[in-house]
């Protein structure tokens, strides 16, 4: 299993590698066509991979078939005596092997609360089940991608940061964020295996959200006030100008950092605050440590190109919040509601979720949004000064 993660990873290093020092080695503003088509590569990269998971799961490499059809054996035997409802559309996999009445008594059903979550439809190979899943939760993650989008623009527009050198902010911004979303589905997996109940808790917290989103999204930002900026302003002294691409600057032996090392320690902290909805949300889809990470790797491996793709017309999308709320109270609904064995497959998780964000985009693009000049806040590198 190690390796399978370790060749994962090493591939997404060298990804990373030639976008750093080959596609992107000298400072330049990303146009929206170059913008457009590498979104348009990293989606052909993860529906590729979607095969590869198929591939994977349906050989049962690593015992990952055998894993996920181990996930449904607690409902089938649940089903069995009767402590599911017969009329419940979960059913495990034809080659999973059948309960044993006999034996039931003998072990009382354990109901496992991620079977339930993650049904595997009859007549549905593992290989299938794992792609639909895979897909299902890499699209979660890229739509609640955009929201971060939306706050990374205002964080840069907040900072007078040049076009030229937003790459490299956002570059070193989801190196970081990859190895903070590995760390918190390593917790989240840990907690959900201990307490299944927590599930409920991720429900709880992803209705609030939504709740959130829907009473008015973030028009503004005032980092000044945060704990990262006024923490990151103890440590280091603040030099008031951008100097090209550096992070820091040594100026009569003293070590200054630069606006832009300011900006990426505030991109940092509101990947793990957006982290916070979207980790649980894809836990609603699948349980599978390397399902989660791997739709988590490619959705973050997107978002770079996605930001210069959508950065110049990002007002044009404001209704996009509208959908995402939906879908973060559907799927916080969907694992709530299986404490009343009132479940939906992934394949109609799937629909769903696709069905909001097409209606948001439409939406977005046939009512338009009312522009407001923005105000002038100084010279181009230069914080907004505080009170």
């Amino acid at each position: 299993m190690f390796t399978l993660y370790a060749g994962f990873v090493a591939f997404v290093l060298v990804m990373l590698a030639l976008d750093l020092f080959v596609v992107n080695r000298k400072p330049h503003a990303i146009s929206t066509k170059a913008a457009l088509f590498w979104t348009g590569v990293c989606v052909v990269l993860a529906l590729g991979f979607s095969g590869v998971v198929y591939h994977i799961y349906e050989n049962n490499y690593y015992g990952l078939g055998d894993s996920m059809r181990a996930r449904h054996v607690d409902m089938e035997r649940a089903r069995a005596v009767g402590a599911v409802p017969a009329s419940s559309d979960l059913a495990s996999s034809s080659a999973m092997p059948p309960a044993d009445p006999a034996n039931a008594s003998a072990q009382p059903p354990t109901k496992s609360l991620a079977a339930e979550m993650d049904p595997l439809p009859q007549n549905i190979s593992p290989g299938w089940h794992a792609m639909l899943e895979f897909l299902s939760g890499w699209l979660i993650e890229y739509s609640l991608s955009l929201d971060n989008i939306f706050v990374i623009a205002l964080i840069f527009a907040h900072f007078r940061i040049p076009r030229e050198y937003q790459h490299r902010v956002l570059f070193w911004g989801i190196l970081g964020a990859l190895i903070m979303r590995g760390v918190m589905i390593g917790v989240g997996a840990v907690l959900i295996k201990e307490f299944q109940w927590i599930l409920y808790v991720f429900g709880a917290v992803l209705i609030y959200t939504a709740f959130k989103m829907l009473r008015g999204g973030e028009d503004h930002i005032e980092p000044e006030e945060g704990f990262v900026y006024r923490t990151a302003r103890k440590l280091f002294p603040l030099h008031p100008k951008i100097e090209g691409q550096k992070f820091f600057l040594r100026l009569d032996g003293r070590l200054f950092m630069t606006p832009m090392f300011l900006v990426l320690l505030i991109v940092e902290s509101t990947d793990v605050i957006f982290a916070i909805d979207s980790i649980p949300a894809i836990f609603a889809i699948t349980q599978d440590p390397f399902l989660v990470f791997t739709s988590n790797v490619f959705a973050i491996l997107g978002l770079r190109s996605m930001y210069f793709a959508l950065a110049a017309m990002i007002d044009q999308f404001r209704l996009l919040k509208y959908s995402l709320a939906f879908v973060l109270a559907f799927i916080g609904f969907k694992m709530i509601l299986t404490y009343w064995h009132i479940h939906f497959g992934t394949g109609i998780s799937l629909g769903v979720i696709a069905s909001a964000l097409a209606a948001g985009v439409i939406a977005s693009l046939l009512i338009p949004v009312r522009r407001t000049e923005e105000p002038d806040s100084g010279a181009i590198g230069e914080p907004k000064p505080e009170a």
